[in-house]
């Protein structure tokens, strides 16, 4: 009897110390869908050098972004369309484009920007340019090949960690430091 497929939508993906892609490497990636036809997701923590302030300059070129726009970061989120945006934020709010996801959301309008811009935008939030996609049966793959550890999503990790310590926070809910894993494989 085969058994039905196990997806890991609002999980964290860790990457295993010997990932050597560098798009993934020490990362950990936020899955907002995974089911039959493929997976998605968001790196959490690996800033991309851009803040808001960079971004609304862009899109509002005639207006000053307010100086909080500077201290808040912009993500790589991974390596498929980088020139796209994603917020993933605390569920309630809703903009133009905004997909349920439970306790999350995640929009892709502008018009949530200008919101965290004006201070009128969701309480907690990241943002992110590109996202990471796997096809059909990618990620399954991946998974049985060791590159990635698995445990489900933490909004404290998300949102309320700094970002160069989310890595370490999401190992350690499995109780796993990867500082001591290691990239050899052992032969007796």
């Amino acid at each position: 009897m085969k058994s039905a497929p196990s997806y890991l939508k609002h999980h964290f993906l860790i990457a295993m110390p010997h990932m050597a892609d560098p798009n993934f490497a020490q990362t950990v990636t936020y899955l907002v869908e995974h089911n039959e036809q493929g997976a998605m997701g968001l790196i959490i923590n690996r800033p991309n050098g851009l803040n808001l302030a960079d971004v609304l300059e862009q899109l509002r070129p005639d207006d000053t972004p307010p100086a909080l726009c500077q201290s808040l970061p912009i993500f790589a989120g991974g390596p498929v369309q980088t020139d796209r945006g994603f917020v993933l934020h605390n569920a309630g709010p809703q903009f133009q484009a905004t997909l349920e996801l439970g306790e999350l959301s995640l929009s892709t309008s502008q018009d949530v920007l200008f919101a965290i811009a004006d201070g009128q935008g969701p309480d907690k939030y990241l943002i992110a340019l590109g996202y990471a996609g796997w096809e059909a049966g990618q990620l399954e793959h991946e998974l049985v090949d060791n590159a990635w550890l698995t445990c489900p999503a933490d909004p404290q990790i998300l949102f309320d960690q700094p970002h160069d310590q989310r890595l370490a926070a999401a190992a350690a809910r499995l109780g796993i430091n990867l500082s001591l894993l290691t990239s050899q494989a052992g032969h007796a």
